[in-house]
């Protein structure tokens, strides 16, 4: 029986936090271990489902890199990088395209196994990511052509909120004016959307748990001026600085909140949504 109770107190700590997210928007970026691990993939689908039976709207992006990577060097190409950004020649674009669809298709059979509706998507379909050529700049600030590698230009919302009854999965391609697939980091089509739409939450799942501070230790809530210190003082580096300035960009457009947590932990989004603590960082204004 106190094993019962407690389940139900658990369900009663949720309950404030489903009343208050109801019809909002959640953008959620899924994409490393979590993807290649079973264990771990079939408890984020079950978290966003539930999610969508609240009555929240969750809409999917996810990444591919580590498959991309895989099959360069099996069709003998070296993968090379500028700013964090794959060098994506056209032999290159053809490698990432073929990823990213089928893993897009995978994803959305596993949301359709666990008997959630959901429907996958390109951003080539019904223009939904209008790309534009980002080009990478050296140290004296030059372009450098990075290939088909591109950024959000625009989003098409109409067809998203056509897609309210369902969970969109939307694999990081778009499409130039020049009418050209380009490759967008799956972060900038997260951040893109979630912006466009006013989202409420931006939830990036990562291989760590969140931001740390100057002793190591995980910080649950940040804003804006705390992240600048921790930038300027090199306690945010590497990886993290990209993620938490795409994220400063989201907040500062309009989305309420941006989480950053660790997908490898089992049922991380539900943890850190519907309980008081939480287990990653939360980043607002």
């Amino acid at each position: 029986m106190k094993k019962l109770i407690k389940k139900a107190d658990i369900l009663i700590e949720a309950l404030p936090y489903i009343r208050q997210f109801k019809d909002k928007v959640f953008v959620i970026k899924y994409s490393g271990k979590a993807i290649t691990n079973k264990s771990l993939r079939n408890s984020i689908i079950q978290d966003i489902i539930l999610l969508k039976l609240v009555g929240i709207f969750p809409i999917v992006v996810h990444g591919a890199g580590s498959e991309i990577t895989r099959l360069m060097e099996k069709a003998g190409k070296k993968p090379k990088f500028v700013d964090g950004l794959r060098i994506t020649d056209k032999e290159t674009m053809k490698i990432v395209a073929r990823v990213v669809r089928k893993i897009n298709k995978e994803i959305v059979s596993l949301f359709n196994k666990h008997k959630g509706k959901a429907v996958g998507l390109t951003g080539k379909n019904g223009n939904l990511i209008v790309a534009r050529k980002y080009f990478a700049k050296d140290k004296s600030n030059k372009k450098i052509d990075i290939g088909f590698v591109g950024e959000v230009k625009e989003v098409n919302l109409s067809l998203l909120k056509e897609l309210k009854e369902y969970i969109p999965v939307v694999a990081p391609l778009g499409v130039g004016a020049d009418k050209n697939l380009y490759n967008i980091n799956a972060d900038e089509v997260a951040k893109g959307i979630a912006i466009k739409l006013k989202a409420e939450k931006l939830i990036l799942l990562t291989d760590v748990d969140g931001v740390y501070d100057k002793n190591n230790k995980l910080i649950p809530t940040i804003n804006i001026k705390m992240i600048k210190e921790l930038i300027n003082n090199n306690i945010i580096e590497g990886g993290m600085i990209p993620k938490v300035k795409s994220s400063l960009e989201a907040i500062k457009a309009g989305v309420k909140k941006v989480h950053i947590l660790n997908g490898n932990i089992k049922h991380s989004i539900l943890l850190e949504i519907f309980t008081n603590k939480g287990i990653g960082t939360e980043i607002k204004k």
